[in-house]
């Protein structure tokens, strides 16, 4: 090989080099680059979601004066420890259309006052119920509830001067009745 083929040869091969760096496609249509640009911009976008749903929602299951709260089921305590030293006794039912239906055993409030029935959902307080249930000719206390009850519920009954008060955790809707008792 002499020296004029040799130049040749490497002219032959730079112009090669140039144009297969020439003709390769532009940054936007390799996945590298993209990749690279989507991880940042994915972790924006889920801090952005985030510190929203922050901003918007509120922490119902948060109390702001724990002293007070402490006080208050200290009281409660006392209520259900009333209703056990009543030997109240019932049955509850709570179907599918929200009807209820409430029947004593023992510790009968002899007045026949109406009774409140609360049913506070154990995370969602937008969806706490409350319903009267008053008694009928045959001793049986019924009501009815406009919404959809399944699911895990905290049930609490008290009559109206609230002197006492059974409080249970039961699961919703029930094919038949059940002891609700303190």
């Amino acid at each position: 090989m002499d020296l004029a083929s040799l130049v040749a040869g490497l002219y032959y091969d730079q112009q090669t080099l140039i144009m297969n760096s020439s003709t390769s496609a532009p940054w936007y249509k390799h996945f590298w680059p993209w990749f690279l640009i989507a991880v940042p911009t994915s972790s924006l976008i889920v801090g952005s979601m985030v510190i929203y749903l922050a901003n918007t929602t509120s922490d119902s299951l948060v109390v702001d004066d724990y002293y007070k709260e402490g006080k208050a089921i200290n009281a409660n305590l006392d209520k259900e420890i009333r209703a056990k030293y009543l030997n109240i006794s019932t049955d509850l039912l709570i179907s599918e259309g929200g009807s209820v239906r409430l029947q004593f055993h023992s510790g009968i409030p002899k007045t026949g006052e109406a009774l409140t029935l609360n049913l506070y959902h154990v995370t969602l307080k937008d969806r706490d119920m409350q319903t009267i249930l008053t008694r009928d000719a045959n001793g049986i206390y019924r009501g009815t509830f406009e919404q959809q009850i399944e699911g895990k519920w905290q049930a609490s009954l008290l009559p109206f001067d609230q002197e006492w008060k059974i409080q249970q955790t039961v699961y919703l809707p029930q094919a038949r009745p059940f002891a609700f008792n303190p």
